[in-house]
């Protein structure tokens, strides 16, 4: 996830419009959370498939990336 100040998407939201269309942006002003935008057609679970990024392979089922994720939290 790419992580920006709300100035700075500002500026250059043509270019972090593109940025979206391969990871999630998460916009910050003082330094705190305050949006993030994400792709629509990227689903939940290709998601989550990132974040557990080296444990899962092709034909796991979306009941089990669940429990992986909520083991890793």
């Amino acid at each position: 996830m790419i992580t920006v100040s709300a100035s700075e998407a500002k500026a250059n939201f043509g270019y972090y419009l593109k940025m979206v269309e391969k990871e999630d942006i998460l916009i910050t002003k003082n330094g705190k959370a305050i949006a993030r935008i994400s792709n629509p057609r990227i689903s939940a679970v290709d998601r989550l498939s990132g974040v557990l990024k080296g444990k899962v392979s092709e034909d796991i089922d979306r009941h089990s990336l669940k429990e992986m994720r909520l083991e890793k939290a």
